[in-house]
């Protein structure tokens, strides 16, 4: 597999950083995966090493390419969520870890996506964002009723707000997962927390895209410098892993 990739996680104006992420290349298959700990929650930071670990490990251990990338990618979740669900087993529920997550499969010259809450993904080629996920949250459905602009969603009281992740209740959560979604050379893959996408407009994001004399690796860390100066006094954890497809 031919692919240039990259990660960076910052800690912003926050005491502790309860983001994990990790990039995972092999032969015939790669994963992209951001885990962020709720910082309202205890352990926020374990929910997301939990969840992580779980996914990482799953994927580690599978026959590559996946035979089946949907029905992998929803068991892997739903083990994730089992796993942090138990971290907060004698914990008041309103008080146990919780995460958001994004974790992208790429193979055989697709990419298929799977996320819980509001980590993002997004597909970027020639400097342009070409889609990306649609968050579990309030905000995201107004965005979608047309009610608010993307950019008024940036200063919407409820922009935090999500409906759904990883722990908590037992029950497995809503998520989204993607069908097979076509790379051409080039074609950047971003994984990345809210403390990243939040601050930036997509004109920003498509950057990362950009060949110039600049590699992946410091497209990446431009853009979460940018995130976290934007966000400035208030900056979250900013969290990223990303991928150019450069197979012909």
């Amino acid at each position: 597999m031919n692919v240039e990739y990259a990660k960076v996680s910052a800690l912003g104006d926050r005491q502790d950083n309860q983001d994990r992420a990790a990039v995972v290349v092999a032969e015939d298959a790669a994963m992209l995966l951001v885990f962020d700990g709720m910082g309202g929650h205890s352990d926020g930071a374990r929910a997301a090493e939990t969840g992580l670990k779980v996914v990482q490990d799953i994927f580690m251990g599978a026959r590559l390419p996946i035979l089946d990338p949907q029905g992998f990618l929803y068991m892997a979740l739903s083990r994730a969520h089992d796993a942090v669900v138990e971290l907060g087993h004698d914990v008041a529920v309103d008080f146990r870890p919780r995460a958001t997550c994004a974790i992208c499969l790429v193979q055989e010259g697709g990419s298929f996506w799977a996320h819980i809450g509001d980590s993002r993904i997004y597909q970027i080629r020639n400097g342009r964002v070409l889609t990306r996920s649609r968050d579990h949250s309030h905000v995201e459905v107004l965005i979608q009723e047309g009610a608010i602009t993307e950019e008024e969603a940036l200063d919407h009281p409820m922009r935090n707000f999500v409906e759904c992740c990883l722990g908590g209740d037992a029950p497995v959560p809503d998520m989204s997962i993607s069908s097979k979604l076509p790379l051409a050379i080039g074609d950047v893959l971003l994984v990345c927390s809210d403390g990243l996408w939040s601050g930036i407009s997509d004109d920003d994001i498509g950057e990362i895209s950009s060949p110039g004399e600049n590699n992946l690796a410091e497209n990446l860390k431009a853009l979460s410098i940018k995130a976290l100066n934007a966000n400035s006094p208030y900056s979250d954890n900013t969290t990223g892993t990303a991928i150019r497809w450069q197979n012909s």
